[in-house]
């Protein structure tokens, strides 16, 4: 069997790498005298472009607003973007060029769980820190991954949330799920049955599709035969909102629970008058309630950076990646290395980011990440609520 692309690529960068070493210097790569270089490899075009664009926004909207107030210790934070497609070959190519050619510092929000498999380990062989990765995949949080640093709860949480307000607002019983058929969808697969065996239940149905793609039917077979009360959705907004609008043309309208991946504003737009009800699981709070200081902070990095820009839960999950890094940047000096910056994000464990708590290790066990579930509204906005 001929090797992958990826695995070629891998093995390459993972070689040349395998000599160097992996304590920082004095003089960082990626640091100069007034900047500091972050590097981005997600999908900024493609059918998944929602996602990679709102992310870079975020971390944008994070930079400018520091930048603005005289950046870290006289440095600007800068971001190169580069487009991955939302495919892991091109995502490997994407992500050497950051390191090897753009010579970053760090990387910064990468999207997805079959890229961030392709490129976290090219990214550890050179203790790279890989920054707020678009992705609640379990394989982020093990520990051979010490370069990673992760803000966002685990897709197996969102799983749980799904699961426990089905069965205990909506007292639900029968529920399938429709899932991305990579490592992401079974990853999603594995949170939804482990949730469901706590409680002494099964999947009522299962239906994949492939990545990159809107060939839902075979799937909507699959799971309409079931007759569930509910279908849990692990994939990007395109395939999910083509599975709702089939759902809906032939009479099938059951609860529809999607993942935070999805892309919750694009999903919203995709669907229009279908939307209404469908629940969208997050990880960030609420992006319009203003009463959060830190929704506060992020509206007006918004605006400052650009007056269209409208609040989105994806940007502002880039905005507090972005403004996790300058904090841990400031409090590692004036001569920060990769080591230092990885270093103060796992020592000091807990990051105050405008009232909002990012944890870290054990405190992150103390403290997991939140998960908040939203309903899309008649008229496409959302509204966040506690039950169901």
């Amino acid at each position: 069997m001929r090797p992958s692309t990826v695995s070629v690529l891998a093995a390459l960068v993972l070689t040349s790498c395998a000599s160097l070493p992996l304590a920082a210097t004095a003089d960082e790569v990626g640091i100069s005298a007034d900047t500091i270089l972050f590097g981005q490899a997600a999908a900024l075009g493609g059918p998944s472009s929602a996602l990679g664009q709102g992310m870079r926004q975020g971390i944008l909207a994070a930079f400018a607003e520091v930048n603005a107030k005289g950046g870290v210790h006289g440095r600007r934070l800068e971001l190169i973007s580069r487009d991955d497609g939302y495919d892991p070959d091109r995502s490997v190519i994407a992500t050497v060029k950051l390191i090897e050619e753009d010579k970053v510092f760090a990387l910064i929000g990468a999207v997805g769980t079959p890229t961030s498999m392709a490129t976290v380990p090219i990214a550890a062989a050179k203790n790279v820190p890989f920054i707020g990765p678009f992705s609640g995949a379990e394989f982020l949080r093990a520990s051979e991954f010490q370069n990673v640093v992760n803000i966002r709860a685990s897709y197996s949480a969102e799983a749980e949330a799904w699961i426990k307000h089905l069965t205990e607002d909506l007292h639900l019983k029968n529920i399938a799920i429709f899932y991305q058929d990579d490592a992401f969808g079974r990853d999603g697969l594995a949170g939804v049955k482990t949730a469901l065996a706590w409680r002494g239940m099964e999947l009522a149905s299962e239906g994949t599709f492939e990545r990159n793609t809107r060939a839902v039917g075979a799937a909507f077979k699959a799971i309409r035969r079931a007759e569930p009360d509910a279908v849990v959705m692990v994939g990007t907004y395109g395939p999910c909102a083509e599975f709702i609008k089939l759902a809906h043309r032939r009479g099938f309208n059951p609860t529809f629970v999607a993942i935070s991946f999805v892309g919750a504003t694009a999903l919203a737009r995709e669907l229009g008058n279908d939307g209404k009800g469908v629940i969208v699981s997050e990880v960030v709070p609420f992006p319009w309630d203003t009463r959060l200081k830190l929704v506060a902070d992020y509206q007006a990095a918004e605006k400052a950076l650009d007056p269209a820009l409208t609040p989105d839960f994806i940007s502002l999950e880039g905005y507090l990646s972005g403004r996790l890094a300058a904090k841990a940047l400031e409090m590692a000096g004036p001569n920060p290395t990769r080591a230092d910056l990885l270093r103060i994000i796992h020592d000091v464990g807990r990051f105050d980011i405008g009232g909002d708590v990012i944890a870290f290790g054990d405190k992150a066990r103390e403290q997991p990440p939140r998960v908040f579930l939203t309903v899309i509204q008649p008229d496409g906005s959302f509204r966040a609520v506690d039950k169901l």
